[in-house]
């Protein structure tokens, strides 16, 4: 027990740290918190989200809710859900009516991902550390705090990477 403790407590703090390069480690929590918080109020809210496909992801206290529902009359349910939520500012629900993604389309995702974000790290005209890459069914959603020139680049980067197939800016721009 002692040696998962002592493994477990500085991953934990690393881990914590590299979200926290541009938020307080308070806004980090909440953004935790609200991931959580807002996955279990969603599937409590309706049978139909048992079976659902989707993500919960929050930067700096925006909300971003993507996936695939059966039928359209639970999409704004998730809004609901989430908009009451202590510390959330703004919720953006790009659920869509379809059947669950298959595990191949997930990998891909997640390689998607990946791509996005080494090449974001690798560019000198973005600041990776500032931006969150969610992808879904290859659709890049990119959320963060960025000046405009920061994020245009960001886009421009991604637009680069093949098999993303559309991008969704959920950005808030400072000076």
């Amino acid at each position: 027990m002692r040696i998962l403790y002592s493994l477990f407590v500085p991953i934990f703090a690393l881990t914590l740290l590299s979200a926290c390069t541009t938020n307080s480690i308070s806004t980090a929590f909440d953004d935790s918190r609200n991931e959580s918080l807002a996955r279990k109020r969603i599937e409590a809210s309706h049978p139909a989200f048992q079976d659902a496909h989707f993500d919960v992801t929050s930067f700096d206290g925006i909300v971003l809710i993507t996936g695939q529902v059966s039928s359209a009359d639970i999409i704004p349910i998730a809004t609901s859900q989430v908009k009451p939520l202590r510390n959330v500012r703004k919720v953006h629900n790009e659920l869509t009516v379809a059947g669950t993604t298959s595990v191949i389309s997930r990998t891909n995702d997640s390689w998607l991902t990946t791509k996005t974000k080494s090449a974001l790290s690798a560019s000198d005209k973005a600041d990776a550390s500032r931006i969150k890459v969610v992808t879904e069914n290859g659709v890049v959603y990119m959320m963060g705090l960025l000046t405009r020139a920061e994020a245009d680049a960001a886009v421009e980067i991604t637009r680069q990477i093949q098999g993303v197939q559309k991008i969704v800016k959920v950005f808030e721009y400072i000076n």
